[in-house]
């Protein structure tokens, strides 16, 4: 078997936290060939670290694509740049794995969608909390009907104070908004999933920026209030063709005690289902709840087992699994687990929620 050569545009947090490590790991399925960044010197120290032998270094990405022996592309850049570098990589004749948010507005996805489907190369979005033993496992749940019809549901993304100071995040006109399209996209693509509900009709958003001018005590140091220009927090209602609801909390800065990210809870007409821990460090867990002999019981599992076609996902990291999954579905011709057209709709109930907020009307989708 042949091994897929990747090539890496943007080298930053998420590339070195996430994509670099995981791939670097599937030495037998894989070889990192090419590194790009705006910044030559975060490329170069890349390259060193995780690339080939031969691998090569660029500054600019249509240099990186024109090289004809990479397979895959890894997108890896501030959000206002998805669409556009992921629509000339698949033009390009390579598969793609976005980074989320899929793009800053629907129109864009959409255009990825369109790049994918006219070149017949594979795209995904970088969801890896899909991956986790308790998304995997409440997954499974709902596969299995145990909860009945989900009708209500909450998309859970809230930091006490947990702004971002570095890179980007802070600027609106690269990022495209703040805690909603960061974290908040997360929390959504999990409560999709786990509803198998891609049919959004009414959306209303509310979002804030609050507490721009108060950074002290944030996890990550103070940020600099003159550069703070999104939203520091952001709550969204939707309804679903089939009357189902969506409520969807992002913050990055909010005064609360218990802060959930990543999480969902789920209401079902025979059970329900709501996640707790520390999702982002593996170490989060579900609780399922629902009335057996006439009472209020409670149960949390042990683990998911295997799911979807990847039989070792609890005994891996969800950045492992992911990738893993990926480069397994381009070797083998079949469906990633995360599809775009499922990104597509979280990119437009996020987008709806902004414009919500900023008309102070609902904004109707179906």
């Amino acid at each position: 078997m042949s091994k897929l050569k990747i090539g890496f545009i943007g080298c930053g947090g998420i590339a070195h936290s996430k994509h670099f490590p995981a791939l670097a790991k599937l030495t037998a399925k894989v070889e990192l060939v090419a590194f790009c960044d705006v910044i030559e010197e975060r490329a170069i120290d890349a390259s060193k670290k995780y690339g080939s032998e031969d691998a090569k270094t660029y500054v600019h990405y249509k240099d990186l694509l024109a090289d004809e022996s990479i397979d895959v592309v890894h997108v890896l850049t501030p959000n206002i740049s998805h669409s556009e570098i992921t629509v000339a990589a698949l033009e390009a004749g390579k598969h793609v794995m976005c980074e989320k948010p899929m793009a800053i507005n629907s129109k864009e996805a959409q255009a990825m969608i369109d790049a994918a489907k006219r070149t017949g190369k594979k795209l995904t979005i970088g969801y890896q909390n899909r991956f986790r033993s308790d998304s995997l496992e409440t997954k499974a749940a709902c596969e299995n009907n145990e909860l009945g019809e989900i009708y209500m549901a909450k998309a859970h993304a809230i930091r006490r104070r947990g702004v971002p100071t570095w890179g980007v995040f802070p600027d609106k006109s690269k990022q495209g908004g703040g805690p909603l399209i960061d974290i908040g996209t997360h929390a959504l693509d999990l409560t999709l999933w786990f509803m198998d509900n891609y049919k959004p009709k009414t959306v209303f958003g509310s979002v804030y920026q609050k507490l721009k001018d108060k950074p002290e005590g944030n996890m990550f140091g103070s940020w600099d209030p003159e550069t703070f220009e999104t939203e520091d927090s952001a709550f969204g209602f939707v309804k679903m063709e089939d009357g189902s609801t969506i409520y969807l909390e992002a913050a990055w800065a909010l005064n609360l005690i218990n802060p959930k990210e990543a999480q969902v809870t789920l209401c079902g007409t025979d059970g329900g289902a709501e996640m707790f821990g520390e999702a982002f460090n593996d170490k989060g867990y579900v609780i399922f709840n629902n009335i057996q002999h006439g009472k209020m019981v409670q149960t949390q599992e042990s683990g998911a087992g295997g799911v979807f076609g990847f039989s070792a996902a609890t005994e891996l990291e969800q950045r492992d699994a992911e990738a893993t999954q990926w480069i397994d579905a381009i070797l083998n011709d079949t469906e990633p687990l995360v599809k775009p057209e499922q990104a597509f709709v979280v990119t437009q109930i996020l987008e709806a929620i902004y414009k919500s907020a900023e008309t102070g009307q609902p904004v109707e989708l179906g």
